[in-house]
């Protein structure tokens, strides 16, 4: 599969110059960088959430990083839960399944983008399928999030060694 009609008509049309990267199969936007070679705080993620009136946002942050999703929910004022992948998979029709691209516009979405990716000088994001990610400039990158929300919002995991945690 190439990359989603949607996706690539939304940069097309907004003149967002953009490279495609392929790598081999993945489920994961972590597993995607790896098999990328690309750093993961440069992989942005995209996570569909609800609110409990129904309204639906995309959460967009780095790959390494985890949603702190009652953060995010006090910093919208709002209650948020994520959206079961089945559910999800209906709102993104011209993607594989659990491919979200990072690009909420596409798909008349509100996002809300998480800081830490706006620092970085490129950003890696799903095309649609799990075999190929776009990649675009931070300059770029910023006019795509420009009219929407951000913060920060995630954490970095920590990884348990035995019994010593290490952040």
């Amino acid at each position: 599969m190439a990359i989603a009609i949607s996706v690539n008509d939304y940069l097309i049309s907004h003149q967002i110059p953009f490279k495609l990267v392929s790598h081999p199969y993945s489920e994961t936007a972590v597993q995607s960088a790896i098999s990328a070679g690309i750093p993961q705080r440069q992989v942005a993620k995209a996570v569909l959430l609800e609110d409990h009136q129904g309204q639906r946002l995309l959460a967009i942050l780095p790959a390494d990083r985890r949603l702190r999703l009652n953060l995010l929910g006090q910093m919208l004022d709002r209650s948020l839960s994520v959206v079961p992948e089945v559910k999800a998979a209906q709102r993104f029709p011209d993607c594989q399944f659990g491919a979200v691209p990072a690009l909420g516009q596409a798909y008349h979405l509100m996002m809300v983008v998480d800081d830490t990716l706006l620092e970085q000088s490129q950003v890696f994001f799903e095309a649609g399928d799990h075999q190929q990610l776009v990649k675009v400039m931070q300059r770029d990158f910023g006019k795509l999030m420009l009219d929407h929300r951000h913060g920060q919002f995630s954490i970095q995991p920590e990884v348990d060694y035995g019994q010593r945690r290490i952040n």
